[in-house]
């Protein structure tokens, strides 16, 4: 129903919060395909927040911000994601405990 919205409202950011929540893989890359579509046919932005890289693979993401204890903590571009599926978030704990 939210890519449905999508489609209708053609927002000019859309704001994804977890929308990979409980999806199996058929509904992950209905909802995915979906975005992908509505943000290229009407030029929309996409901020998608997410636990797990799995959607990362299809919407593939320009920039890549990790939040931690509610900040910011690392920024990148999509390489930042084959980094935390490959290490993981610990890296991302000790990174902030040593500049801190």
């Amino acid at each position: 129903m939210e890519i449905l919205q999508l489609a209708l409202l053609q927002p000019k950011l859309a704001v994804l919060d977890e929308t990979d929540s409980g999806l199996d893989i058929d509904a992950l890359n209905t909802v995915a395909h979906g975005v992908n579509t509505v943000a290229a046919e009407t030029g929309m932005g996409t901020l998608v927040i997410t636990h797990y890289q799995r959607i990362l693979h299809i919407v593939r993401p320009q920039y890549v911000h990790i939040m931690f204890e509610g900040r910011i903590v690392k920024e990148g571009g999509p390489e930042l994601v084959a980094q935390l599926e490959e290490r993981g978030y610990g890296w991302i704990r000790e990174e902030v405990a040593a500049a801190a």
